[in-house]
């Protein structure tokens, strides 16, 4: 389907390879190809998912003449550390709004928003849950007085906006199947704020990919993704005038988020490990090992078996690793 693109920014580097893990096909296959989209590679320390929204989001707003970015998130939000260096690389200022209290060195994406020069602001739990859309308001506020104008950008830059990001993504993943001689496809991907999940889905629909979708629950449930995704999906359908398909389902598996968002059990720690010697491929415990975790564990159950061939989108977040080091154990240590 030929699809009207909004404006948009090029900032990752695309396209990005679809490669073929064969080793860890063997492990946990079950007779299905694993197949890696490899959207951490999307850049350097500019790396993921996340800045393929921003492409679109911030296209948007340097057409409104914004100088200021004003996002929010975790303290390890990629999404974050991703808008601070975009901003660095475009001359812009950036201000996050950053969930909870910091406790040690900065580490990880903390490390990396500092280096890029963002203003950061943290605030306690409740208040960030119970306050966060007057923060924004107020910072945005803040910044206008000073004679600036701000763009706020939503958690993980999803919105009707920001899922244009895997609406080209799934166009560019058909293309890959298509070089790759695969007929039909299982995607598979982590969903936290749901643009990416909402994002792929409309667009294999959009672009008649062969293809299901489905997003491993990080946080929340099925439920609140089937609600989330489709609020992104109609913000699209009103803000661009478009229609999305009317029999669109949203799938998501949620019994791999305990113990929490940001956390996850030693075999999730054991599974990145493994992965990392199998095929020299690194996730995060807090989207991607889960997700990656939650394929295993359903595909040795014999959910799946159906599909030759599966797709997992590596959304990036190798830097949210590093300060959960403790968590791997190596030769009955931690380190």
């Amino acid at each position: 389907m030929a699809l009207s693109y909004p404006a948009r920014l090029s900032l990752a580097q695309l396209p990005t390879p679809l490669q073929l893990m064969q080793r860890a096909s063997a492990e946990w296959g079950q007779g299905s190809r694993l197949w890696v989209k490899r959207d951490d590679l999307t850049g350097s320390v500019l790396s993921g998912n996340k800045l393929r929204k921003l492409e679109f989001v911030v296209a948007q707003a340097r057409a409104d003449g914004c100088d200021t970015l004003i996002t929010c998130g975790g303290i390890q939000s990629n999404h974050c550390r991703a808008t601070a260096l975009v901003a660095a690389q475009l001359g812009m200022r950036c201000h996050l709004v950053l969930r909870g209290q910091p406790t040690d060195a900065p580490d990880g994406n903390l490390l990396l928003d500092y280096l890029a020069g963002a203003e950061i602001s943290f605030y306690p739990l409740r208040q960030y849950q119970r306050e966060l859309p007057d923060l924004l308001k107020q910072w945005s506020d803040h910044y206008a007085k000073q004679g600036h104008r701000a763009h706020v950008i939503p958690t993980g830059a999803s919105d009707g906006l920001g899922i244009w990001g895997y609406i080209a993504a799934a166009e560019e993943l058909s293309e890959d199947m298509d070089a790759a001689g695969i007929d039909r496809a299982l995607w598979l991907t982590a969903t936290g704020s749901g643009g990416t999940q909402a994002g792929l889905t409309l667009g294999a629909a959009l672009h008649d990919a062969p293809a299901e979708v489905w997003g491993v629950a990080v946080c929340d449930d099925a439920a609140y993704f089937d609600q989330k995704a489709r609020a992104d999906i109609q913000d699209w359908e009103h803000q661009f005038q478009q229609s999305p398909p009317a029999d669109l389902e949203i799938r998501t598996l949620e019994n791999y988020v305990a113990p929490g968002y940001g956390r996850a059990h030693a075999e999730v720690f054991d599974t990145i490990a493994r992965l990392a010697r199998l095929e020299g491929l690194v996730l995060d415990p807090t989207y991607t090992g889960k997700a990656f975790h939650g394929l295993t564990r359903e595909l040795a159950a014999g959910r799946f078996e159906e599909f030759e061939d599966i797709v997992f989108v590596h959304t990036g977040g190798v830097f949210g690793m590093f300060p959960q080091r403790q968590q791997f154990n190596f030769a009955g240590e931690q380190i």
